[in-house]
């Protein structure tokens, strides 16, 4: 059983690492063109993310609430809101005379998905932690299609992270080694959730609407002007990273 945890925990950092990996088949002088691409297919998956992946999982925590089950996904999504506009300021203030206010949106974007899977984490330290309780009516098999599916869907997340980084400023070694540790934060939330279930399961609904703000403040601030791209480009990946992100995660569940 313990095997089986530590393969479960591992899946997602696993799956974001190979999407980081993306890095090392791109070339150090992207064409605009390229740009417009990556730049709408990132919009479309962080957008499909948000929904699938941690708004309508954030609402069906809050389901016991009955007519005001709404409210712990709006408080979480406002505040992910507010969190990133401070953020952001932050990062004016900090790096205003450093960097260039693009590389600066690339770094905020890379932190959004960092922000994101913390609560994916969360998930699967929770769905293992009630595996390994005695009256857990969760299957070994459940738990570990839980963790492949979020392996799976952090592909293009890491990618999102590392290509940008890369082409902007950083060597691929460097834009790799970020997309690796903004997955980092899962398998750390995953024991997390495993040591401390009772303290984190009520707050689900809370911590899935924050990253889903988080994530969705990136796409209108940081990511709208680019994905706009030339000839509709960036609007025809955002479309297409939404539709492969949404696939991904109704199939996988």
């Amino acid at each position: 059983m313990v095997t089986t945890v530590i393969t479960g925990v591992a899946l997602p950092f696993i799956g974001t690492s190979l999407g980081s990996a993306a890095v090392f088949f791109m070339k150090k002088h992207r064409s605009l063109a390229l740009t417009d691409c990556l730049s709408g297919f990132a919009g479309g998956v962080m957008l499909a993310a948000s929904v699938w992946s941690l708004l309508i999982p954030s609402l069906e925590e809050g389901e016991a609430l009955g007519r005001f089950s709404f409210l712990p996904s709006a408080t979480g999504f406002f505040i992910g809101i507010i969190f990133m506009l401070f953020c952001e300021s932050v990062a004016d203030r900090l790096y205003k005379e450093k960097i260039g206010s693009e590389f600066k949106s690339r770094v905020i974007t890379a932190f959004a998905v960092t922000v994101h899977n913390f609560p994916e984490g969360l998930a699967v330290g929770l769905i293992y932690a009630s595996l390994l309780s005695d009256s857990s009516p969760v299957a070994v098999a459940g738990a570990l299609s839980l963790s492949l599916g979020i392996a799976i869907q952090n592909i293009p997340e890491g990618a999102v992270v590392s290509l940008p980084l890369y082409s902007n400023r950083w060597g691929k070694m460097k834009a790799f080694l970020y997309g690796v540790l903004s997955g980092a934060v899962e398998p750390v939330a995953a024991v997390t959730a495993v040591l401390f279930a009772r303290f984190f399961s009520p707050l689900m609904a809370y911590l899935l609407s924050f990253a889903a703000g988080s994530m969705i403040f990136v796409v209108m601030e940081e990511l709208s002007e680019d994905m706009r791209g030339r000839n509709g480009r960036g609007i025809l990946f955002f479309a297409l990273g939404f539709t492969v992100m949404m696939s991904l995660d109704v199939a996988l569940r």
